[in-house]
């Protein structure tokens, strides 16, 4: 946006920040949520320049907004910024050092807390039927995305999770603060065995690109799926089904039940998710 606050709030306002944001399909997925529970909501796009993150956000609370979900690139800044001052996180948040969903509190101060995990299972076990319980799980990328989802999928009991980055280190680090079940290496030591589970937590699809990861990771047995959505399968998606993959999906069933995850924060009702991705299937 050409004008940092080049943006107006009406009451009981909501957001999607990031960059780019305008594919974004939260205000179709909040609007439907709205309407099941009898909320009245307005429900926006905001994109922010790099750089500009801080001052959005304030200038967002400052004029009434009442709740912000942050996507890329903004995550990790999002968790820096509910560190400071009266604000506040959920256990998930600083588990996950990243923050999707922002609530606004009426006493002061911003709570942040992250339901991209929470969103993760939800759609893989509830609307895919696959079971994480003793699977071998392989989360590509170290950024804000895959952080949010490590420790939801470590609560369900895999046989192990491996972090996978081009930059070897930040998978490392990210492994560190979850104990001897996760394990982070480079994408190209990704490549001596195939994986249950494939999560690709890079945002390469968008891009058109492929994060780099070897075939070997995939087999007749592997489910592959990739937190980014579009019209058509990504490329991701193509590239897993070329080299045998069982199962490809993309990130829409996740968009929709962290979505929902995140509209119970706000307004402590739970909307039905199923009917919303299915509603925008056919969109």
């Amino acid at each position: 946006m050409t004008d940092l606050f080049d943006f107006k709030l009406k009451s009981s306002s909501f957001a999607v920040m990031g960059n780019p944001v305008q594919h974004s399909k939260s205000p179709q997925i909040h609007s439907l949520f709205a309407q099941q529970c009898g909320i009245a909501i307005d429900y926006d796009r905001i994109q922010v320049d790099v750089g500009g993150f801080y001052q959005a956000v304030s200038h967002f609370s400052a004029c009434g907004g009442a709740g912000l979900n942050i996507t890329v690139p903004y995550k990790v800044e999002a968790w820096q910024f509910c560190q400071q001052g009266q604000n506040t996180l959920s256990h998930r948040a600083s588990q996950a050092q990243a923050v999707n969903t922002l609530r606004f509190e009426k006493q002061g101060g911003v709570f942040g807390d992250n339901t991209d995990g929470a969103g993760l299972v939800a759609d893989l076990q509830n609307n895919i039927g696959f079971s994480i319980q003793d699977k071998s799980v392989l989360v590509v990328g170290a950024g804000g995305a895959a952080r949010g989802v490590i420790g939801s999928l470590l609560a369900c009991q895999p046989k192990g999770i491996t972090i996978a980055n081009r930059t070897v280190n930040k998978a490392t680090a990210l492994s560190e603060r979850f104990g001897n079940e996760v394990h982070g290496v480079g994408l190209d030591q990704a490549v001596d065995r195939s994986f249950d589970l494939i999560v690709n937590g890079t945002a390469t699809s968008l891009e058109g690109q492929l994060p780099g990861l070897s075939e070997k990771c995939v087999s007749e047995n592997t489910l592959v799926y990739d937190m980014m959505y579009g019209a058509q399968p990504t490329i991701f998606m193509n590239w897993a089904l070329a080299h045998g993959a069982a199962q490809v999906h993309d990130g829409l069933g996740m968009l929709v039940e962290q979505a929902a995850e995140s509209f119970y924060v706000w307004h402590q009702k739970r909307p039905h998710s199923r009917s919303v991705i299915d509603a925008l299937r056919r969109f």
